[in-house]
């Protein structure tokens, strides 16, 4: 993972991550960091955790992993394009939008969200601090 972005074209340092996208270094639409990331995703955690251990638990108390994973897997498809971003995204103030502007739509929710279970691709970042599931799924996390 570089530490310092670089201008792809020129091969110089970037000033600050997204200045390549054209999002500005500080505020509203700047691209979120990584403490605020964080928090958002423990925030998604959960209501999935409660629904998950509402309906599909056994009668030890324990929670099944895959109903899990399958209700936080909704949950972002649904508010992505619903609300711009997960619970989590939204109430720290980001928002999940397309690069090229517009509405994210319905397909990049669900590459951003499998790529994003499976780990690695969320933790690959890029010199604009973009994970490879947003890369591929071709969106940017953003401020508020």
């Amino acid at each position: 993972m570089p530490t310092e972005p670089r201008d792809s074209a020129a091969g110089t340092p970037s000033d600050w991550p997204g200045k390549r996208l054209g999002l500005p270094a500080t505020g509203r639409l700047s691209i979120a960091r990584l403490g605020r990331r964080i928090a958002a995703l423990l925030i998604d955690q959960a209501p999935a955790y409660l629904l998950a251990f509402a309906f599909f638990r056994s009668s030890d108390g324990i929670i099944d992993g895959l109903a899990l994973t399958l209700i936080f897997a909704t949950l972002q498809v649904v508010f992505i394009p619903t609300i711009g971003g997960s619970l989590g995204h939204r109430l720290l103030g980001m928002r999940v939008v397309a690069v090229g502007g517009g509405w994210v739509g319905p397909w990049r929710p669900i590459v951003r969200t499998v790529l994003l279970l499976l780990v690695i691709p969320a933790v690959v970042w890029d010199a604009d601090q973009r994970g490879m599931h947003d890369r591929l799924a071709g969106t940017v996390l953003v401020r508020y």
